[in-house]
């Protein structure tokens, strides 16, 4: 059964205990505090301290799914600075920091400080109190974006124009529990679970794993600040979702990687490995992938569809260069089978989930609303994703 773990420390002959909840939270219990006597009465000492804020700051290393790196293995890196004075939640506030960029792969060893500058900031739902998780982009020396940093990019292509557009994007990211040993989450061992079918939004120990976890990264993401839709168990076992959205250009990658960040994050606790790898398993098994819901301002206005059809008229016209950045390994995902198109056909279709953009049901209906592009892959960059669409979809 997937539970977290508990740790038990002596500090200067007070025993502590710390008990990590499924919520991923960590409740600190000490011993009484010190007595005194005085006058045959016992007096509790009690002391009040600020204490300092623990900012956690996170960022990319750009080898998400990469052969260098294993698909095994995730692009987030972190690391703690220690705040005397707590700070809000404005970006702005917080300084910018460095780190080795050749212990990442992102320098080499005779220059190798790379800049972490802060974009956004929320509250630590592991930690509690007045702690923060601090998302950042790399940046050179000189101040110049690293080649690693896709949020500038997409930050450049943001201009005022587009933002008159209201770009609106809704990330389903699909992930595999994985344990130790590289196996799903409740397989049997050296062996297979029955046929894909009981699964998808199961309910029950026979047909759901780990959903302790699931429901810790959730109620995490909610304590955060993030604006996450939901979650669901996958078609295959072991495999889960859950959706960010709708939320603006910037915000859907910034709020991605934290969500990711949180979830590889409780996965040290639960000993489990959530794994973005697009096929984690050969054979009669779907894979994992990133829909992406898209929408513009005209798109969600009465007769939107016109301009959906537009946005999929352009998609059709650039389908090699969204395919080419739409993460690594897709070519064993998209194969045709297993809800998706096969990576070199480009086809849309009403509630068709074989298609590569589909419109949903209640959009044509209504004739209005947004289209799913389902070709990004579970370890895409959701910068990268935003960029693409923006650019494909927006008039310039």
């Amino acid at each position: 059964m997937l539970m977290p773990m508990s740790c038990k420390q002596c500090h200067g002959g007070a025993f502590i205990q710390a008990k990590l909840h499924l919520t991923g939270t960590s409740v600190f219990r000490a011993s009484a505090p010190p007595r005194r006597q005085q006058g045959g009465r016992q007096l509790t000492l009690r002391t009040t301290a600020k204490l300092a804020q623990k900012a956690e700051y996170i960022w990319m290393d750009g080898a998400e799914g990469q052969e260098s790196k294993g698909l095994i293995f995730n692009e987030m890196r972190a690391k703690t600075k220690v705040i005397q004075e707590p700070l809000g939640l404005n970006p702005k506030d917080y300084p910018d920091w460095s780190f080795d960029g050749s212990s990442t792969g992102q320098a080499e060893g005779n220059n190798s400080d790379c800049i972490l500058n802060p974009v956004c900031v929320t509250p630590d739902p592991i930690r509690g109190e007045d702690n923060v998780l601090v998302l950042c982009e790399v940046f050179y020396p000189d101040g110049t974006p690293h080649e690693t940093n896709t949020r500038a990019k997409l930050e450049a292509l943001v201009t005022d124009k587009v933002r008159k557009e209201a770009c609106l994007f809704g990330f389903e990211q699909e992930y595999t529990l994985l344990t130790k040993q590289g196996t799903p989450y409740g397989w049997p061992l050296g062996g297979y679970p029955a046929p894909q079918g009981p699964f998808y939004c199961g309910v029950g120990s026979e047909s759901v794993m780990g959903r302790q976890l699931a429901e810790a990264h959730m109620d995490a993401c909610v304590r955060a600040g993030l604006i996450i839709s939901g979650i669901n168990a996958e078609v295959m076992p072991g495999q889960w979702e859950f959706q960010i959205g709708p939320v603006g250009p910037l915000e859907v990658g910034d709020q991605v990687h934290l969500a990711r960040y949180l979830l590889h994050r409780l996965g040290e606790d639960f000993q489990a490995l959530a794994s973005f790898n697009p096929k984690p398993m050969k054979g009669d098994w779907n894979g994992a992938g990133a829909h992406t819901n898209f929408s513009t301002a005209s798109m969600r206005k009465e007769g939107g569809m016109e301009a959906i059809n537009a946005a999929i008229e352009r998609l059709s016209k650039t389908h090699p260069e969204h395919i080419s950045q739409y993460g690594t390994g897709n070519e064993l995902r998209l194969t045709g089978k297993h809800e998706t198109c096969d990576m070199n056909t480009f086809r849309s279709g009403v509630a068709d989930r074989g298609a590569s953009i589909r419109i949903p049901l209640p959009v044509q209906l209504k004739g209005y609303g947004y289209l799913e592009d389902r070709r990004p892959s579970a370890n895409v960059d959701p910068y990268t994703v935003a960029r693409l669409l923006i650019k494909t979809c927006c008039p310039k």
